[in-house]
């Protein structure tokens, strides 16, 4: 899963940078508020974190004008305390939820994983697919009860395919969410990756339709 960090200040980017990571997520950081939205605008996030006071673009200028250009990335705002008019002006402009600086760090993660889970239809921590079970905040996977041990990287991408499920996922959109920028795109490593996770989960699990990418799940019509 891949989520901008909108953020200038650096401390608090880097500490977010380094609990996205361990949960499993690909975290990139933009301190200025016209980059962060270009980016928004030109490539696909599950979730960003915002803030409010970046410079150049304002954060709420920013979500106001991705929510006119009819991006619907779930929106996590970080505000400083005592702001409450602030977070209401937020969550009209268009945000799904807000987390008031100082924050913990876990709270942080356990709410952009809720909104991954909403945005893709996932109420629960818990993704059922068949007799394959994802549980994405204890990060594991099980197959007919059973544990399967996978890298971080071979959760990363079950994970992703199992919130997309029964949506075709081009290999360069995988790539996108899974690693970070600077990785090799011409290289093999999503069938690599893909190989390996068939042989722990069994070959039904990931599958392939042939010229357009991979799904978990019945293929949506």
């Amino acid at each position: 899963m891949r989520v901008l960090i909108a953020e200038d200040d650096a401390r608090i980017a880097d500490t977010l940078v380094a609990a996205l990571a361990s949960a499993g997520f690909v975290a990139e950081v933009e301190a200025d508020g016209e980059i962060a939205h270009y980016r928004g605008e030109n490539e696909r996030f599950d979730a960003v974190l915002l803030d409010l006071g970046l410079p150049r673009l304002d954060g709420l200028t920013l979500l106001k004008r991705w929510r006119k250009a009819d991006i619907q990335v779930p929106v996590l705002i970080l505000t400083a305390r005592g702001q409450w008019e602030e977070r209401v002006e937020g969550i009209e402009a268009g945000a799904d939820d807000y987390v008031v600086k100082p924050f913990r760090v876990e709270e942080v993660v356990a709410r952009v994983k809720a909104l991954i889970r909403r945005a893709g239809g996932h109420a629960s921590a818990r993704i059922a697919i068949g007799d394959l079970m994802l549980d994405t905040q204890m990060m594991r996977v099980t197959r007919n009860g059973f544990p399967i041990n996978l890298t971080r990287q071979e959760y990363r991408l079950v994970a992703f395919l199992a919130h997309q499920r029964g949506r075709v996922v081009s290999q360069m959109e995988i790539v996108e969410h899974l690693y970070a920028q600077d990785f090799d795109r011409a290289s093999n490593s999503v069938e690599v990756l893909v190989g390996r996770v068939r042989r722990r989960l069994g070959s039904d699990i990931i599958r392939t339709r042939r010229g357009f990418g991979y799904y978990i799940g019945d293929e949506a019509e």
